[in-house]
């Protein structure tokens, strides 16, 4: 039905355009992306280089904004005028960080779904430094970091996720059925640890990524990175807005997928 004006009625849509984390893959969404969709919201879950269905191999990948390239050319492609609710979640967050400070004016808000937040005018490499401080010996159990590629001048680590590792520290109150699936699909990530992206001071400026809302959301029973450990990336950007999920592991979208999806539209309705 239509107003007299010509204008659909009912309630607003949204496009949301959604991240995932370190090894996984637009798959992680998919509990999530069908609530939205199912309230005719518009989304974009999207796979990073070499992760979830794209082709190529983590070590092919060169840069961190190569690895982040989906998502870029997902904003550069809105149409004119439209801005997009960024969803990320874990490593996530640093692509968000990324595409907030190349395009601030195409993003209605950033949420940071238990998702590395940087800070403006430090490196993005701050994040994970504050995080070793964090954990103590022992802290990734079963997960694999190898040396990879053909070019033994320039050596290649990658990360994959150990089984063992997920179900304690990343799925611990998902469904086991959600587990099973993420260990049948998780790949090899890259680590960037030499990237000048990730080790650049002036990467991320007020004028870029420090002039986008932002939105943390705090999964209260994470054990990754604490709730504590979440607020305080929160607190590195002044006017972050903080919102708790209860009853949520590391792995909101499977452990809490309608109260994140119904969060995500309360979100986006108030800053858009």
């Amino acid at each position: 039905m239509e107003s007299a004006a010509g204008q659909e009625q009912g309630p607003p849509r949204r496009r949301f355009v959604l991240v995932h984390g370190v090894c996984h893959g637009a798959w992680c969404w998919y509990k999530v992306a069908t609530i939205l969709r199912s309230a005719s919201h518009r989304i974009d879950a999207l796979d990073m280089a070499a992760c979830g269905a794209r082709p190529g191999r983590a070590d092919e990948v060169g840069s961190f904004e190569e690895y982040s390239r989906p998502l870029l050319d997902a904003l550069a492609a809105l149409p004119p005028g439209e801005r997009a609710v960024l969803v990320g979640h874990s490593y996530g967050g640093q692509s968000l960080a990324l595409a907030m400070q190349a395009f601030p004016d195409r993003v209605a808000v950033a949420v940071f779904a238990s998702a590395a937040m940087p800070a403006v005018g430090k490196p993005m490499k701050f994040v994970s430094e504050q995080f070793a401080q964090e954990r103590g010996p022992g802290f990734f159990k079963d997960c694999v970091i190898e040396t990879v590629g053909d070019d033994p001048r320039r050596p290649c680590k990658t990360f994959l996720l150990g089984p063992e590792y997920m179900a304690e520290r990343l799925y611990q109150l998902s469904p086991p059925e959600d587990l099973t699936l993420a260990a049948m699909l998780v790949r090899p990530s890259r680590q960037f640890v030499d990237d000048g992206t990730m080790n650049g001071e002036e990467v991320l400026t007020a004028e870029g990524y420090g002039a986008v809302n932002r939105v943390y959301i705090v999964a209260e029973e994470d054990a990754f990175w604490s709730p504590e450990f979440q607020r305080r990336m929160a607190s590195w950007n002044p006017g972050t807005e903080v919102r708790g999920l209860e009853g949520a592991d590391h792995m909101p979208m499977f452990s809490k997928p309608r109260e994140l999806a119904d969060l995500l539209v309360e979100i986006a309705n108030k800053y858009i």
